[in-house]
């Protein structure tokens, strides 16, 4: 995977950092401390301060390319999110689908840490029934 275009791709500017970033993330197979990173970005002779890794791996939270764990304590993990699992939920009443965000990868992260169990299955697709918030607010004024 060509990191500057999947950077790019994501209206991130591009620069030596972020790539190298990216990369140690795309290569780790599980989520990794900000100090890892530092270590592996020392490793490849790319300078970078601490607060600059934060600052860069809160980007790539925020454009949803990178899922951050809270350890407690102040701590976390980042790990690369290359495509966002998604699932529905559906209306019963007026039958509106909302699609969102699968928090599996933090589940499955939270699990492995308190645990030390990794997940076997690679797909879990849901579609949830409920009633959206427009029907329950017409079911109460009946």
């Amino acid at each position: 995977m060509n990191m500057e275009e999947f950077l790019r791709g994501h209206s991130i500017k591009v620069t030596k950092g972020r790539i190298s970033i990216i990369e140690i993330l795309h290569e780790c197979n599980s989520a990794v401390s900000v100090e890892h990173i530092y270590e592996q970005c020392k490793d490849r002779n790319i300078i970078l301060d601490l607060s600059t890794i934060y600052r860069n791996l809160e980007l790539f939270n925020n454009k949803g390319i990178v899922d951050k764990f809270d350890l407690g304590d102040g701590k976390y993990n980042y790990i690369i999110n290359l495509n966002k699992h998604k699932h529905i939920l559906e209306c019963t009443i007026c039958h509106k689908e909302v699609e969102i965000d699968c928090p599996l990868s933090q589940v499955e992260q939270i699990i492995k840490n308190k645990t030390g169990f990794t997940i076997a299955e690679d797909e879990l697709d849901l579609k949830l029934k409920g009633i959206c918030e427009d029907c329950a607010i017409k079911q109460v004024h009946k």
